[in-house]
């Protein structure tokens, strides 16, 4: 069996009916949304402390001032525009608040690779745009890419709050010493090899620590106890 027929067994039943062909589909899709209901609830569970405890320091870096750069590749990158737009316009009674995909200049993410190499396009971003503060939200299915790796680091040397998101058993990321070590940064991964399940949960848990931001801000400021 092939994997394309191990992914979609449905499609290469070979002469059965329509009737058939409906019910695995049927079956599939409901075992598929099983699955993912599984992972997210699981990774909820897991992460609740650790991400209402990231949610509190966002809030704070908020009302600081600081201001919120996401970014990712491929179908990350798509995750991290809308990570933003959800941060900078919520809708409703939520507060927007600022922040900025680095994945949206085509012009910049283009130079960048051609005169220097694409390690760089989301580290030169911070180094222009970053201060201490500000919050850096790097989006990953494998946590293995160098230019995430490379734009994490420079959100540490300019005091950023960092913050990422990965799949697999999370990767390089979960080498990094900001990651590695209980401290200031947040890491929070999907344990999941489908691409598809891990950025699904990543939806589940950055919509979290949107709500959980907007409730944090919601309150009276803190009085100074140390999250």
């Amino acid at each position: 069996m092939t994997g394309m027929q191990q992914l979609y067994p449905f499609l290469y039943g070979g002469g059965r009916g329509l009737d058939a062909l409906m019910a695995d589909v049927r079956r599939s899709t409901a075992e598929k949304t099983a699955d993912i209901a599984r992972l997210r609830e699981s990774v909820l569970e897991e992460y609740g402390e650790a991400l209402a405890v990231c949610a509190a320091r966002m809030a704070d870096a908020f009302r600081s001032g600081g201001r919120l750069f996401t970014f990712g590749n491929g179908g990350s990158s798509t995750d991290a525009q809308d990570v933003a737009a959800l941060f900078l316009n919520p809708g409703g009674a939520g507060r927007p608040l600022p922040a900025l995909a680095l994945t949206t200049d085509v012009a910049v993410l283009t130079a960048l690779s051609n005169d220097i190499g694409f390690e760089v396009v989301f580290a030169r971003q911070l180094a222009a745009f970053g201060r201490p503060g500000d919050i850096a939200l790097a989006l990953s299915t494998s946590g293995n890419s160098d230019n995430l790796i490379a734009a994490l680091r420079e959100a540490g040397r300019r005091g950023m709050l960092a913050v990422g998101l990965a799949g697999y058993t999370g990767g390089q990321m979960a080498e990094e010493p900001a990651f590695s070590a209980p401290g200031r940064h947040h890491l929070f991964v999907v344990p999941s090899s489908s691409v598809h399940r891990v950025q699904e949960a990543q939806a589940t848990v950055y919509h979290a620590l949107w709500e959980l931001t907007q409730a944090e801000l919601a309150r009276p400021e803190s009085t100074g106890e140390a999250r």
